[in-house]
């Protein structure tokens, strides 16, 4: 596992498919995990959801939700943000500015923006677009000043992380930055070499 060879005081947290919490829990037991997705669901007929107490059973500490490869409804995030226990991270992902200001209203953890269309892409949202980034935490902490603000999408260099916390956010959610590197472990020092 990559991060296993980093020494940093950076927050570093994997969010992983649900497949692969008691793995990754069992082979970096240091490593903040979270899951991908998770669903607000009691225990019965729910083939294909995805229920919080499976996930936190198996290792998770928090989980992603609404991101942009897995939308779901404003009343589903709040659903879920109602039904996890009160010290479990939850990252609500936005497209846009004012769908960041909804969820940020909702109180999760963390808000992050992440414009659809830079997702997974070679222009880090720092440079393509600094105003959502800006503006997304602006009205982040407008609506509360205790939801931390991400942000995410083509986010791969220390400058791009530098640049995040210059904008009003406090960290980046970030996958092919170091996923699709030839060099993970070089990236992922990049990626904190600012900090």
């Amino acid at each position: 596992m990559v991060m296993a060879n980093v020494k940093t005081d950076a927050r570093l947290v994997a969010a992983v498919s649900p497949f692969d919490l008691s793995a990754v829990v069992e082979v970096a037991p240091n490593l903040e995990v979270w899951c991908q997705h998770l669903d607000p669901i009691v225990f019965g007929s729910n083939t294909g959801w995805l229920h919080p107490s499976t996930a936190i059973e198996r290792g998770a500490t928090g989980t992603l939700i609404n991101h942009a490869e897995h939308k779901v409804s404003p009343e589903h995030v709040a659903m879920l943000l109602e039904q996890v226990p009160s010290d479990f991270t939850v990252c609500a992902c936005a497209a846009d500015i004012e769908e960041a200001a909804g969820l940020a209203a909702m109180g999760p953890t963390f808000v992050a923006v992440e414009p659809p269309e830079l997702i997974g892409g070679v222009v880090s949202v720092t440079s393509a677009d600094p105003g959502i980034v800006s503006g997304a935490a602006e009205v982040i902490r407008g609506a509360s000043d205790s939801v931390g603000i991400l942000c995410g999408a083509g986010v791969k260099t220390g400058s791009d992380v530098s640049k995040a916390i210059e904008l009003g956010a406090s960290g980046v959610l970030l996958a092919s930055g170091v996923t699709k590197s030839t060099d993970p472990q070089a990236a992922l020092e990049d990626l904190l070499s600012e900090l």
